[in-house]
């Protein structure tokens, strides 16, 4: 692939960044409002956890660049139906979560039209067709989709450094902070919080994914994923503080778009809606961030003899088109299956299922950096830290995201089997 279709530094710490703050920050202060005080220790935790997880795929990334990601590490330590189970997990969590990413673009919208969250089945339907406008993008070409995820990278930043800046002032002016109502603080809560949270930073390893069409991704890959990490975990923890110091919690569990709520609330409604707009165009960067990881990692399962080889086949441009529109079509029935919840429970359902699907993929990877990489100073208990936080937030998610995660995993059993069965015959 030409230099013209490859990634950069900043496209790939773009994706990086893109792929994290998203549609976690602009709607997770809702969803987390209820637990109190338990959601500042859960994000800790969360950070914590997420750094370790990066620093291992940045080793990762540095001394085995491989197309693929969590799929390419797993397949190279343990074979190929690990390698399957990591990529089918990891596939499943992309093209669902992306639902959940499609209804926060919409969701931010909604504060300016308010008629579309209110009208059954409209949200859905816009949510459709802003995954299908960038699948289109990403078929184009990689380059495309990172110069996107460049531009509303730097946008989406905006109204968030905003929220803090006005946090700050806040604080050194001495205005009074909210008192919230007291939450117990618990093992169970703060688990729960961690088990939320961790969906902001779902797409840390972006950069591994995509490892043949980033420019030196030797180094870049490793960069791009601790300094996109450590931006994110700053900011994530900034905003979080905001609102626990100076909104209420119901009327943050209430808003539809809480980042724009709070800036509304003390620069005037015009302002919210600006705030909106910034929000829907972080989450529909955020949204081609992982349209571009849903079409790579089936494309490498495809060449690397663990899913069928139509997927693997390419356009002219070097883009995985076949995968792009399985996808999204998969993606489109989940959204469709699920129109008649309202928008936060859609975007909580879909985010838990997907997350609890795709922790598999994340404990792998984790475990074939312990014998992949056997001799790197310091890795092991960074590995095993990691493997603990993944195995302490899937509880976090609950039984029931759990058991609908485990039948995703399931349901990809028949199609290893019928690959492997073509294979020797």
């Amino acid at each position: 692939m030409t230099t013209t279709r490859r990634l950069g530094f900043l496209m790939t710490l773009a994706l990086v960044v893109g792929n994290l703050i998203g549609s976690g920050i602009y709607l997770l202060p809702a969803t987390l409002a209820p637990l109190g005080a338990n959601q500042l220790i859960g994000w800790l935790v969360t950070i914590g956890g997420a750094l370790c997880l990066a620093l291992v795929f940045a080793r990762l990334g540095s001394k085995l660049p491989l197309a693929g990601g969590p799929y390419a590490y797993a397949q190279a330590a343990f074979g190929p139906l690990a390698g399957f189970a990591t990529a089918w997990s990891y596939w499943t969590m992309i093209w669902a979560g992306n639902g959940a990413i499609a209804v926060a673009v919409v969701s931010n919208i909604s504060l300016i039209a308010p008629g579309i969250g209110s009208t059954p089945g409209v949200p859905a339907l816009l949510a459709i067709a802003c995954v299908w406008l960038l699948t289109a993008v990403n078929i184009y070409g990689v380059r495309t989709a990172g110069e996107v995820s460049l531009v509303t990278s730097a946008l989406k930043l905006i109204p968030l450094v905003a929220l803090i800046g006005l946090a700050l002032w806040l604080w050194l002016s001495g205005a009074p902070t909210v008192a919230q109502p007291p939450v117990p603080i618990s093992g169970g809560a703060i688990a729960s919080a961690a088990g939320l949270t961790f969906w902001g930073f779902l797409g840390l390893e972006s950069a591994t994914v995509p490892a043949d069409k980033v420019e030196d991704a030797a180094h870049a890959i490793p960069r791009a994923t601790m300094i996109g990490t450590v931006l994110t975990g700053v900011v994530y923890m900034g905003i979080s503080m905001a609102f626990f110091a100076y909104m209420p919690t119901g009327q943050a569990a209430a808003s539809p778009a809480p980042v724009a709520a709070f800036l509304g609330s003390h620069f005037g409604g015009q302002v919210a809606g600006v705030v909106a707009v910034f929000a829907a165009i972080s989450a529909f960067g955020t949204l081609n961030g992982f349209i571009l990881l849903q079409g790579e990692v089936p494309w490498a399962m495809a060449r690397g003899g663990v899913f069928p080889k139509w997927f693997g086949k390419e356009t002219s441009r070097g883009t995985p088109m076949r995968a792009h529109l399985v996808s999204s079509v998969l993606l489109t029935g989940v959204a469709l299956l699920n129109y008649s919840k309202g928008l936060g429970d859609l975007f909580q359902f879909i985010a838990s299922v997907s997350l609890a699907a795709g922790m598999l993929s994340y404990l792998m990877a984790m475990l074939a950096a312990i014998k992949l990489l056997p001799g790197e100073r310091g890795l092991l208990p960074v590995a095993l830290v990691a493997s603990g936080f993944i195995v302490w937030a899937s509880w976090g998610l609950g039984a029931q995201a759990l058991t609908y995660g485990a039948l995703f995993v399931v349901a990809g059993v028949p199609v290893y089997w019928l690959v492997r069965r073509g294979q020797r015959a």
